[in-house]
């Protein structure tokens, strides 16, 4: 996401570091050049000159010019000014009724009804709610089908009622079941509209003024660019909802939806939708999302996607196995599908500071977990457990049975054992210091 935003903005600031004395116009220039790459991104014209103005009167007021680091001075203005421009801060969700009730507004094919399901999802699993999914889309029965198999897919109840084709009937039954069964938050889906259509739009705000939503949120593609911005204003107007939900943005190289949707429209962002997995939904941070713009990563969402998925218990009891040199076949696949867990590997590799640039034309196939699971499912439970048993005759068979050839088996197998001497050295504290004794010095 945000990559070809990225590359320019980086251009800029090589204009500063390329040069031996920062002067007022060479500052002029840089910003000159991320304005023009806001504008590649598909950033609002006003929205561009406005943040790349803000960026020159504070770096003159910090006395850029005559700082230690005036390059690092810049990027760091640039970046908590992105982060303004995003909001500033993450925006949290209302939740204040009870049932808190969600109204879901958004146009034809922005990923509405997938998103719902995402955010019931979320809501489940990482704030212990008890959702319910509505179907309102009378319009479109597919829709309907399509949140049933979400709800099943996350263990999510789903009400509907085909024979009605009143979507303020639906709504309000809907959350009368919430509260006859201890829901304690409702999720309306509501049709795809074009904000153009006024009996469409006229029908989502009688659903508003019938159920009064805790929160309303705008789903919106990301791609869509300033398309999007201009959408979601006329949306605001009818319906004044209380945040903005960005999906696909994992394949919004531009960015300027992101960028320019809350100074337009002065509504935060609260979250982005970032692949086709249920659980692919980040809250939105503007700060954080200023760090990866600016190629400076986003650790902190890292650590907290390793957290949601490593369990503490778990972890604890894999490092005795390491100390004990017992780390085995089933270990190494526990940890693989834990990993695979977090997310999309390249957006993950993206959030560590520095790496990001380095692998952005690398195709990283998200495949590859595939070969080495069949791999260790190919294993006896005897040789999963005791590696040390895999001699030749074992690796042809566990090779035939994967479907793999007798290389890729041995080259899984070098890579588990250079694993394990690592996290043995790792496990021995004198091993360590010696190793660290034995590192050559500088002169």
């Amino acid at each position: 996401m945000f990559e070809n935003l990225s590359d320019k903005i980086d251009r800029a600031f090589k204009i500063l570091k390329g040069q031996g004395k920062i002067t007022e116009v060479n500052v002029s220039e840089t910003l000159k050049e991320i304005r023009k790459a806001l504008l590649d991104a598909d950033v609002n014209y006003k929205v561009a000159k406005t943040f790349t103005d803000n960026v020159k009167e504070k770096a003159m007021g910090q006395n850029v010019l005559t700082s230690i680091s005036p390059g690092q001075l810049m990027t760091k203005i640039t970046r908590d000014e992105l982060a303004e421009l995003m909001g500033g801060k993450n925006a949290e969700l209302k939740m204040t009724g009870n049932p808190t009730v969600i109204l879901m507004s958004g146009l034809q094919g922005s990923g509405k009804t997938t998103f719902s399901g995402k955010l019931a999802n979320f809501l489940k699993t990482k704030r212990g709610k008890n959702p319910l999914l509505v179907a309102c889309d009378i319009y479109r029965p597919a829709a309907i089908d399509q949140l049933k198999v979400l709800g099943e897919q996350i263990g999510v109840a789903v009400y509907s009622d085909v024979e009605n084709k009143d979507a303020v009937s639906i709504a309000k039954k809907g959350i009368q079941f919430a509260k006859d069964n201890n829901h304690s938050v409702v999720i309306i889906d509501t049709a795809g509209r074009l904000a153009i259509d006024e009996q469409m739009m006229n029908e989502i705000a009688a659903v508003k003024k019938a159920v009064s939503p805790d929160e309303i949120l705008f789903v919106v593609d990301a791609m869509t660019g300033q398309d999007a911005v201009n959408t979601a204003k006329a949306f605001n107007e009818k319906l004044d909802f209380g945040g903005v939900v960005l999906t696909k943005l994992d394949g919004d190289t531009r960015g300027g939806a992101a960028l320019s949707i809350k100074s337009v429209v002065n509504k935060p962002i609260k979250f982005v939708g970032t692949g086709e997995k249920m659980e692919a939904i980040d809250v939105f941070h503007p700060d954080r999302m200023a760090d990866r713009i600016l190629g400076m990563g986003d650790v902190v969402t890292l650590v907290e996607r390793a957290q949601e998925q490593f369990n503490e218990e778990e972890s604890k009891k894999l490092q005795k196995k390491i100390a004990k040199n017992a780390f085995d076949f089933d270990d190494f696949l526990g940890q693989l599908q834990q990993i695979k867990k977090m997310g999309n590997m390249k957006d993950l590799i993206g959030m560590i500071p520095g790496i990001g640039k380095a692998v952005k034309d690398i195709d990283i196939n998200e495949k590859a977990f595939v070969g080495i699971e069949a791999i260790i499912h190919s294993m006896t439970p005897a040789e999963r457990k005791n590696p040390d048993l895999m001699n030749g005759s074992r690796r042809q068979r566990i090779a035939k049975g994967s479907g793999t050839n007798i290389q890729e088996v041995n080259k899984l197998m070098k890579q588990f054992e250079d694993m394990r001497k690592m996290m043995r050295m790792m496990g021995n504290k004198d091993q360590m210091k010696k190793m660290m004794q034995n590192m050559p010095r500088p002169k």
